[in-house]
Protein backbone atom coordinates (compact mmCIF):
# COMPACT_ATOMS: atom_id res chain seq x y z
CA UNK A 1 0.00 0.00 0.00
CA UNK A 2 1.05 3.57 -0.71
CA UNK A 3 0.22 6.66 1.29
CA UNK A 4 0.43 10.29 0.24
CA UNK A 5 0.59 12.93 2.96
CA UNK A 6 0.08 16.57 2.04
CA UNK A 7 0.94 19.63 4.09
CA UNK A 8 1.28 23.38 3.74
CA UNK A 9 -2.26 24.59 3.14
CA UNK A 10 -3.80 27.47 5.03
CA UNK A 11 -5.29 30.94 4.88
CA UNK A 12 -3.45 33.66 2.99
CA UNK A 13 -4.29 37.11 1.68
CA UNK A 14 -4.45 37.81 -2.03
CA UNK A 15 -0.97 38.36 -3.39
CA UNK A 16 0.58 36.07 -0.81
CA UNK A 17 2.43 32.78 -1.14
CA UNK A 18 2.16 29.23 0.12
CA UNK A 19 4.19 26.09 -0.39
CA UNK A 20 2.52 22.71 -0.49
CA UNK A 21 4.37 19.45 0.10
CA UNK A 22 3.36 15.85 -0.57
CA UNK A 23 5.38 12.85 0.55
CA UNK A 24 4.73 9.34 -0.73
CA UNK A 25 5.56 6.28 1.34
CA UNK A 26 4.90 2.56 1.34
CA UNK A 27 5.52 -0.21 -1.17
CA UNK A 28 7.05 1.88 -3.95
CA UNK A 29 9.24 0.55 -6.72
CA UNK A 30 9.16 3.77 -8.68
CA UNK A 31 7.06 6.89 -9.07
CA UNK A 32 6.19 8.01 -12.56
CA UNK A 33 4.41 11.35 -12.54
CA UNK A 34 3.37 13.37 -9.49
CA UNK A 35 0.92 16.20 -9.58
CA UNK A 36 -1.36 18.62 -7.84
CA UNK A 37 -5.08 18.94 -8.46
CA UNK A 38 -7.55 21.30 -6.87
CA UNK A 39 -11.26 21.37 -6.31
CA UNK A 40 -12.99 24.67 -5.71
CA UNK A 41 -16.40 24.78 -4.02
CA UNK A 42 -19.07 23.66 -6.45
CA UNK A 43 -16.58 22.83 -9.19
CA UNK A 44 -14.94 19.72 -10.56
CA UNK A 45 -11.44 18.71 -9.62
CA UNK A 46 -8.89 20.08 -12.08
CA UNK A 47 -5.23 19.49 -12.76
CA UNK A 48 -3.07 22.37 -11.53
CA UNK A 49 0.41 21.06 -12.33
CA UNK A 50 2.26 17.82 -12.81
CA UNK A 51 5.85 16.68 -13.15
CA UNK A 52 7.38 13.54 -14.60
CA UNK A 53 10.23 11.57 -13.11
CA UNK A 54 12.53 13.27 -15.57
CA UNK A 55 11.40 16.71 -14.48
CA UNK A 56 9.10 17.71 -17.33
CA UNK A 57 6.31 19.93 -16.09
CA UNK A 58 2.86 20.99 -17.19
CA UNK A 59 0.58 23.68 -15.77
CA UNK A 60 -2.98 24.80 -16.21
CA UNK A 61 -2.99 28.16 -17.97
CA UNK A 62 -4.42 30.04 -14.99
CA UNK A 63 -1.35 29.35 -12.80
CA UNK A 64 1.45 29.66 -15.33
CA UNK A 65 4.05 32.14 -14.13
CA UNK A 66 2.70 32.04 -10.55
CA UNK A 67 3.05 28.40 -9.46
CA UNK A 68 6.09 26.14 -9.65
CA UNK A 69 6.03 22.39 -9.22
CA UNK A 70 9.15 20.48 -8.24
CA UNK A 71 10.07 17.09 -6.83
CA UNK A 72 12.86 15.37 -4.96
CA UNK A 73 12.93 11.81 -6.25
CA UNK A 74 15.12 10.53 -3.44
CA UNK A 75 12.46 11.63 -0.96
CA UNK A 76 9.41 10.66 -3.07
CA UNK A 77 8.21 14.19 -2.46
CA UNK A 78 6.57 16.78 -4.66
CA UNK A 79 6.18 20.48 -3.92
CA UNK A 80 3.99 23.25 -5.22
CA UNK A 81 5.25 26.78 -4.68
CA UNK A 82 2.33 29.15 -5.11
CA UNK A 83 2.86 32.88 -5.46
CA UNK A 84 0.64 35.86 -6.28
CA UNK A 85 -2.30 33.88 -4.97
CA UNK A 86 -5.75 35.03 -5.92
CA UNK A 87 -9.18 34.25 -4.41
CA UNK A 88 -9.92 32.02 -7.38
CA UNK A 89 -7.06 29.77 -6.27
CA UNK A 90 -9.09 28.81 -3.22
CA UNK A 91 -9.90 25.14 -2.95
CA UNK A 92 -8.82 21.77 -1.66
CA UNK A 93 -5.51 20.78 -3.19
CA UNK A 94 -4.89 17.07 -3.75
CA UNK A 95 -1.63 15.33 -4.49
CA UNK A 96 -1.61 12.47 -6.98
CA UNK A 97 1.16 10.01 -7.74
CA UNK A 98 1.38 7.34 -10.39
CA UNK A 99 3.23 4.59 -8.58
CA UNK A 100 4.66 1.27 -9.68
CA UNK A 101 4.59 -1.18 -6.79
CA UNK A 102 3.77 -4.79 -5.99
CA UNK A 103 0.31 -4.30 -7.55
CA UNK A 104 1.67 -2.82 -10.77
CA UNK A 105 1.11 0.78 -11.84
CA UNK A 106 -1.65 2.57 -9.96
CA UNK A 107 -2.85 6.09 -9.16
CA UNK A 108 -2.76 7.16 -5.53
CA UNK A 109 -4.30 10.28 -4.01
CA UNK A 110 -3.74 12.23 -0.85
CA UNK A 111 -6.62 13.35 1.34
CA UNK A 112 -6.22 17.00 0.40
CA UNK A 113 -5.14 20.23 2.01
CA UNK A 114 -7.29 23.37 2.07
CA UNK A 115 -6.01 26.59 0.59
CA UNK A 116 -8.06 29.71 1.25
CA UNK A 117 -7.15 33.02 -0.36
CA UNK A 118 -8.92 36.06 1.02
CA UNK A 119 -9.45 39.23 -0.97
Amino acid sequence: QVQLVESGGGLVQAGGSLRLSCAASGSIFSINSMGWYRQAPGKQRELVADITGGGSTDYVDSVKGRFTISRVNAKNTVYLQMSSLQPEDTGVYYCKAVVTGWSGKKDYWGTGTLVTVSS
